[in-house]
């Protein structure tokens, strides 16, 4: 993992990398070996990682915006990494022609904590999102042939991006979205990727036969009500839920095996279903004692990435990633790392 810096710059400067330069950085970063390196760190207590903030509220036009605050620090091999996310969403902005979601990354001198750069962060967000749906594939599904995604955005597009060496096997690709054009146009794109020349990709007529026979099964949408249900998941090794809110209960607490990213993320956000659960006692820490009432986190990635929760065929896994912030911190840290070294270190602003 990468460090900003370590020093402020004599004359005082912050670093901004916009959105072109984020990207072109990123595509020299393995998003997935450092996203498993953090699981990794979080697992051994080498991160810190704060409650987010969030702030909700109706927009003038009846929509609902959010900002989500996510302050993080990794120790990596070249030190600590300290940061803080601010990433902003509105669905509505889609139909405006805009992306649903735009945000900031602000990286942090460790000595001084003084501000030493400030990158976009919509791309480093959706790959650190992929990169953990593939370390879950890695682990929890391997050898995976068929995958679902459920919404046809920007997430789904970073899925194609990130996942597709870790499903090598892969032979069936359904897409399915509320609006069938843009099923249809991220079908096309996927067709034209040579990563995927030998993979059928289909647009399903809803998100049920999407989701039914798929081996591996990823939401990411916007929606705020349950719509998966267990019956669906008969064919199913592993849903990735993504957009966290796609899962109704008896996905949850007939599962086999439950993982989360971080527990304490998942249990404070009771806006959330899995949080709502876990207030209500129905689902309960990992380590919990089973029988005690509530259904037990069998594990968190990180544990299951050192010793695995015991799985055997035809059991279904459901991972609940929250999404921690120490992964855009560190993935912030390498694109900088790559930013400075090359000599392309974007804007310089005064402060």
């Amino acid at each position: 993992m990468g460090s900003p810096s370590g020093r402020a710059p004599a004359d005082d400067h912050v670093l901004y990398l916009d959105n072109e330069a984020v990207l072109a950085h990123l595509a020299g970063v393995d998003v997935v070996e450092v996203v498993a390196a953090v699981l990794a760190a979080h697992r051994d207590g080498r991160t810190v990682l704060p409650e987010e903030a969030a702030l909700y509220w109706p927009t003038p036009a009846g929509a609902t915006a959010r900002s989500l605050a996510l302050p993080a620090l990794v120790e990596g091999p070249g030190g600590p990494v300290a940061g803080l996310k601010v990433i902003n969403a509105n669905p509505a902005n889609v139909a405006r022609g805009l992306p649903r979601a735009s945000g900031i990354l602000v990286l942090f001198d460790p000595e001084t904590a003084r501000v030493t750069a400030v990158l976009q962060a919509e791309h480093i967000s959706s790959r650190r999102t992929a990169a953990v749906t593939a370390v879950a594939v890695r682990h929890l599904a391997p050898g995976a042939r068929s995958l679902a995604l459920i919404g046809c955005g920007a997430l789904a597009r970073a899925h194609l991006d990130v996942c597709p060496a870790e499903l090598a096997d892969l032979t069936t690709l359904t897409l399915f979205d509320l609006d069938r054009g843009r099923a249809e146009a991220l079908a096309a794109e996927a067709r034209r990727r040579p990563e995927l020349a030998r993979v059928e990709v289909a647009v399903a007529p809803g998100a049920r036969a999407a989701v039914e026979g798929s081996e591996v099964v990823v939401p990411v949408t916007t929606v705020t009500e349950p719509y998966i249900t267990a019956d669906w998941l008969a064919g199913t090794r592993m849903v990735v839920n993504v957009s966290l809110d796609d899962c109704a209960r008896d996905v949850f607490q007939d599962c086999d095996v439950l993982v989360v990213d971080d527990w304490d993320l998942v249990a404070a956000d009771t806006r959330r279903l899995l949080g709502v659960l876990a207030a209500e006692g129905a689902v309960t820490p990992p380590g919990s004692p089973a029988g005690g009432g509530g259904r037990p986190v069998d594990a968190t990635l990180g544990d299951v990435m050192a010793s695995g929760p015991g799985r055997s065929n035809g059991e279904l896994v459901v991972v609940n990633p929250f999404g921690m912030g120490v992964h855009d911190v560190a993935l912030g840290g390498e694109v900088l790392a790559r930013a400075t070294r090359g000599g392309r270190g974007g804007l310089r602003l005064s402060r």
